[in-house]
């Protein structure tokens, strides 16, 4: 429920949910538009973007294992190049390296590597890779949800909430 959550993150939730809705009409520089901060902001560029990767993993993870226990197939992870060829984790473009191991991190239930990996790629990363690891956690959260909505499996609230809106 919503209402169990701060002010600060029903505000993320809210960003969260706008963002997943411009990605799910194929625009992603609005999604982006929609989770970056303002010039004002840019300082807690870093905290809040953190914040907003980790509850997308978050309900990515909880979407897998739902997808896992519920699901009649197991959940595959798969990494593909700009050519859509599947490809190893090694193989893959750093942001798409850091998702998958986030993810992985997440689902086996070690937050604390999530959050390891998330720091990483915001100390090192240059701002378009941030962008690309923001757009591969909206796109999973869509890809899950739909996935799981398809099962007759549930969603969390506020994903299905957004993704309703595009409906």
């Amino acid at each position: 429920m919503q209402s169990d959550r701060s002010e600060d993150e029903l505000r993320l939730v809210e960003k969260a949910q706008r963002a997943l809705v411009a990605i799910s009409l194929g625009a992603d520089a609005e999604a982006l538009d929609e989770v970056a901060p303002t010039a004002a902001e840019a300082q807690e560029r870093s905290a809040e973007t953190k914040e907003l990767m980790l509850l997308l993993f978050g309900e990515c993870s909880t979407m897998v294992s739902t997808l896992g226990d519920g699901g009649s197939a197991p959940v595959k992870v798969q990494v593909f190049d700009e050519d859509g060829e599947e490809v190893s984790i090694d193989q893959a473009d750093p942001p798409v390296r850091t998702a998958v191991r986030t993810l992985l991190a997440e689902v086996h239930g070690n937050t604390e590597a999530a959050q390891e990996q998330v720091e990483i790629a915001l100390a090192n990363a240059a701002p378009d890779e941030v962008d690309s690891l923001v757009l591969q956690a909206l796109r999973w959260t869509i890809r899950l949800s739909a996935e799981c909505l398809d099962r007759d499996l549930p969603v969390p609230d506020w994903i299905n909430e957004a993704v309703a809106d595009e409906d």
